[in-house]
């Protein structure tokens, strides 16, 4: 394997999101068994963890998930671009972009300062009509993770009035705290702060390795291999939860960004099935089956899976049932610690603290 540089390491971090596994979860399976040219599929890529850990190792591979969030941060972390094309593109699109126009629900008046909000959406309309570009495509992920998050003390680091930076708070509750403590949002220099993430994330990054598709597993063409001769050695993914169905509305403000609309979606939209533990099961079946029919003979599937406490379903018998002709075999279960021991799934998920569910990495072979 391909020595790895720690410093290129930060890129990993370039949009704080929930539902995250550590690089060190994906980086270990690999560096210890992958070999060099092997390919790699994650069917549930979230903030595309797996998939740069694979670019660090110099292994291809492609990052699958239903959600634009998901999919544009994954595609941030795949490109090979330079700090100073990154801040170019910026001030290209502020120059040329013309006026958008802007949200009026109350929410946005104290979410960010007029001029911020004005030009936030100049570079949603520039991305929306075109985001192909490795410099753009670098920084619609850098925007999306300097979208909301605390104000700073130094200098500022984020857009936004005071929020959290892993998910967007809700319209009602943002208005009361900021109007209670008389909070404004403050007239942020965005290419400044688009300069200082651009330098930290992309000025030692390693060799542009991996795609990103924005597509429905469970739909047997979102997990081809690009080419015939590009089958998947590894299938490692951590899918959702059963139970946890809120990514869309907490994370609605990065989807505004990338064409959603400018109010909380509370609709599912697509991912897995949680009427049931049975009927999650099924669905996750299908995103197996679909991964087995990419991959080469001897591929291994390395699942990372837990519950949330308030949910009356053993995780374990979740997956087990998953597995059940799948085409995959079920070869070995090895607990990965819980929500105690570092941020894993179930806890970063929840908004108090709830009793930490052990969680377990699945390994599975090809039947």
């Amino acid at each position: 394997m391909t020595p790895i540089d720690p410093t290129a390491a930060a890129l990993n971090a370039i949009c704080p999101y929930f539902t995250m596994f550590p690089l060190a979860f994906p980086l270990s399976v690999l560096s210890r068994h992958a070999r060099r040219g092997d390919n790699v599929l994650d069917p549930f890529c979230g903030r595309g963890t797996t998939n740069y850990a694979a670019r660090l190792l110099g292994l291809d591979s492609i990052g699958v998930d239903a959600s634009p969030v998901a999919a544009a941060i994954t595609a941030a972390k795949l490109v090979n671009v330079k700090p100073r094309a990154i801040v170019a593109e910026a001030r290209s699109i502020l120059a040329s972009e013309p006026y958008a126009p802007v949200p009026r629900e109350s929410f946005w008046n104290l979410a960010f300062h007029r001029d911020v909000l004005v030009d936030l959406c100049r570079f949603r309309a520039a991305f929306l009509r075109d985001c192909n570009s490795s410099a753009r495509l670098a920084l619609r992920g850098i925007i999306l993770g300097a979208l909301h998050g605390p104000q700073q003390q130094t200098f500022p680091s984020y857009f936004s009035n005071q929020c959290p930076r892993t998910y967007a708070p809700k319209p009602g509750y943002a208005l009361r705290y900021w109007k209670q403590r008389r909070l404004r949002p403050e007239r942020v220099d965005m290419v400044g702060v688009i300069a200082r993430r651009a330098e930290r994330y992309f000025s030692c990054s390693p060799a542009a390795m991996g795609h990103a598709r924005l597509a429905d597993s469970r739909n047997p063409d979102a997990l081809r291999p690009r080419t015939t001769r590009q089958a998947f050695q590894w299938v490692i993914t951590s899918p959702p939860y059963y139970g946890m169905r809120t990514y869309v509305a907490d994370q609605w403000l990065r989807h505004w960004f990338l064409g959603g609309p400018a109010t909380v979606d509370y609709r599912h939209g697509v991912q897995v099935v949680h009427n049931s533990p049975e009927t999650f099961a099924d669905d996750l079946r299908k995103v197996w089956r679909n991964a087995a029919d990419g991959c080469e003979a001897d591929a291994r599937l390395v699942i990372r899976f837990g519950g949330i406490a308030d949910r009356a379903a053993d995780p374990l018998d979740i997956v087990k049932l998953s597995l059940l002709g799948s085409g995959w075999r079920l070869k070995t279960l090895r607990p990965a610690g819980n929500a105690n021991s570092g941020k894993r799934q179930a806890e970063t998920f929840m908004r108090t603290a709830t009793r930490a569910l052990t969680e377990h990495d699945v390994w599975a072979s090809l039947q």
